[in-house]
């Protein structure tokens, strides 16, 4: 059982994220790519620096895959999170993930269809996502844009640095939407398409913020 963090270091994070197990047999209708453990914890930390984990804080985190941002949200001190994954084989990847730290009592996982099945806003005072990036699906991303104006609280994006559309759809329902950083994105070669062993891209980190008459924990703030 890792230690309690908030207390975590980053290369201690990072470690932690990288022995979690993968989804293996990836869907590419999904676009199941990994957000790798190095990358995470060096999002999170950036997180943290807005504070916007804090004790208390409360994370859903959208399209989780095999949980690694939720995760990593509480071992770098929330409260709790709650992993939404619409993909059976990736939620029982996210159950053993979540029951190897005995964080148990911490992670929920939640087999959910982001854009159909309501989330309850109530619950939550941070989101994070990587979502699908459009690139086999045209705007495969609108519906994890539009769980975050529903839930309304505090999101923190990742998406292709290719994407011009994300400001503009935030700005557009009130919200602030400020990109803080960029990082290269490892693709490995998970589908037939792939004609290298390993790709990169360069995907941007954005901080989603609401109206403040909109928040749903202004207190929280």
């Amino acid at each position: 059982m890792p230690p309690p963090c908030g207390a975590m270091r980053l290369r201690s994070l990072a470690i932690a994220l990288s022995k979690l197990a993968s989804v293996h047999e990836k869907k590419l209708e999904l676009e199941q790519y990994q957000t790798d453990g190095e990358l995470a914890a060096r999002w999170i930390s950036d997180i943290l620096l807005f504070d916007d984990i804090f004790d208390g804080c409360r994370v859903a985190d959208l399209g989780s895959g095999n949980g690694i941002l939720g995760i990593g949200a509480v071992l770098a001190g929330a409260e709790s999170s709650t992993l939404f994954e619409i993909d059976e084989d990736s939620c029982s990847v996210c159950t053993n993930n979540v029951q190897s730290l005995g964080l148990d009592e911490r992670v929920k996982v939640s087999q959910t269809r982001i854009g159909i099945d309501k989330i309850p806003s109530e619950d939550f005072d941070l989101v994070i996502t990587n979502p699908p990036w459009g690139r086999q699906n045209l705007r495969a991303d609108r519906p994890f844009f539009e769980a975050i104006l529903s839930i309304g609280s505090k999101a923190h994006l990742m998406h292709s640095a290719e994407a011009t559309h994300v400001a503009k759809f935030f700005n557009d329902s009130g919200w602030s939407a400020e990109s803080y950083g960029e990082s290269d994105f490892a693709l490995p070669a998970a589908y037939e398409h792939h004609s290298r062993t390993r790709d990169r891209t360069r995907a941007v980190f954005w901080r989603l913020t609401p109206p403040k008459s909109h928040q749903t924990h202004p207190d929280r703030s």
